[in-house]
């Protein structure tokens, strides 16, 4: 009959489910004025962390990469849409369709750009995008309204999900490590065993 010790390594860390939202708690802080930051791109972030396979500084850099490229992106989308968006005229149906024009362009030119290696990660691309979008149009930002200030606070909230996965992983509780017990020294090798 073997024994099992149990071998408590390191320091006792909370659950993931804890840690992470300590980390999302202390992220919140970052809405109020004046930073008004976009957050909850660094949830999109986070979660696609885990999507790549968890939190590794290859992951990192790729999302980052990603992220960044694709809000370059949609900063030549409202550049674009601001100097052709009245190109089919004035009404709603023709700046729609200068806009769907547009994306098409830009859309196109993204997926492409995911052929090269350091972009590969289209999805994180495309969160980058629709941050700067949705930062943008939304208000939110250090300067609310200004594409260079959406671009700069979509980019670093992005960059921050990789980051806060790697924090949560850091607070989380790790199991205890079973070891065996340490077998007896044989005192009598040579002993005949009798019943």
């Amino acid at each position: 009959m073997s024994t099992v010790r149990t071998v408590r390594t390191g320091r006792i860390r909370l659950p993931h489910e804890v840690s992470a939202s300590i980390v999302a708690f202390a992220t919140v802080f970052l809405l109020m004025s004046p930073l008004k930051m976009p957050t909850w791109a660094i949830f999109i972030t986070w979660a696609g962390t885990f999507l790549q396979g968890g939190p590794s500084r290859s992951n990192a850099i790729a999302m980052i990469t990603a992220t960044t490229t694709g809000a370059g992106f949609g900063v030549v989308a409202v550049l674009l849409n601001r100097e052709t968006g009245t190109m089919f005229g004035t009404g709603a149906f023709a700046q729609t369709l200068a806009l769907a024009v547009v994306i098409f362009v830009v859309n196109g030119t993204l997926l492409a750009t995911g052929r090269l290696r350091p972009f590969s990660l289209i999805p994180g691309m495309f969160f980058g995008f629709a941050s700067v979008f949705a930062t943008y149009f939304g208000g939110f930002g250090y300067d609310a309204g200004h594409l260079d200030a959406a671009f700069v606070s979509a980019a670093a909230m992005c960059a921050l999900g990789p980051l806060c996965a790697t924090l949560g992983l850091r607070l989380m509780f790790t199991p205890p490590e079973a070891a065996p017990e340490p077998e007896p020294a044989k005192q009598y090798e040579n002993a005949e065993v009798t019943p």
